[in-house]
């Protein structure tokens, strides 16, 4: 069904109302028989987008609300989350970046509502990846996060002026069957083996040092 303008050669276009055959339902822009321009499309299962659209692909700016509460908030490509924008999690989570083929991707921080915890650094296909920091309520981590987990040279810094140098050394585990989600949470990164090195007191850091600097002098 569709109530609204039309061009002259009969194509939807302009500003008009549709409902689809699968119970779907769409209020906005039409430029030549396809959504494009500003709009809200509501779904049968209760999720709901409104935002831009182009050649009736999601593209622009625009939000998407999901039927498990959950919220995304940002830039669109192809129907695609992709450029800068915020995800509110079911849980409570958050992370606010990068995105890349629906995927977080680049920079990014995200959340944990639970602990109060963040990572704040970089994003490959979703999962931590490179240089970054989790902050927590009095200290810190700054290290080289791999598929999620830090891993190698990092250090922690306490609140109370020093650090603690030292590297995460790979465990293996095995892994269970996961259940598919439509974005799966990240696991807040925990601490496979932690080797401390030694303690000093508050150094520059950069992620590409192998390294720990050495400690200097306050003048």
């Amino acid at each position: 069904e569709y109530d609204g303008d039309r061009n002259a050669e009969g194509e939807r276009h302009g500003y008009g109302k549709a409902r689809l055959p699968n119970g779907d339902a769409y209020e906005g822009e039409y430029e030549r028989g396809l959504r494009s321009g500003r709009g809200t499309y509501r779904f049968k299962s209760g999720a709901l987008y409104t935002g831009n659209y182009l050649k009736n692909k999601k593209h622009g700016k625009g939000i998407f609300f999901y039927p498990d509460g959950s919220k995304y908030s940002g830039d669109w490509v192809d129907d695609q989350r992709q450029g800068h924008g915020e995800y509110v999690y079911a849980n409570g989570d958050t992370y606010t970046g990068e995105w890349f083929n629906h995927k977080r991707h680049g920079q990014g921080t995200y959340v944990y509502k639970d602990s109060g915890s963040k990572y704040v650094g970089r994003w490959v296909n979703g999962v931590q990846e490179g240089p970054g920091e989790i902050i927590h309520l009095n200290h810190r981590f700054l290290g080289r996060f791999f598929n999620g987990r830090p891993l190698g040279r990092g250090k922690y810094v306490f609140d109370f002026g020093c650090e603690q140098h030292g590297e995460y050394i790979k465990l293996e585990q095995e892994k269970g069957e996961e259940e598919e989600e439509e974005i799966p949470l990240p696991v807040e990164p925990v601490e496979p083996m932690w080797k401390a090195i030694e303690i000093t007191k508050l150094t520059p850091w950069t992620p590409q040092d192998e390294k720990p600097p050495t400690p200097t002098a306050a003048p």
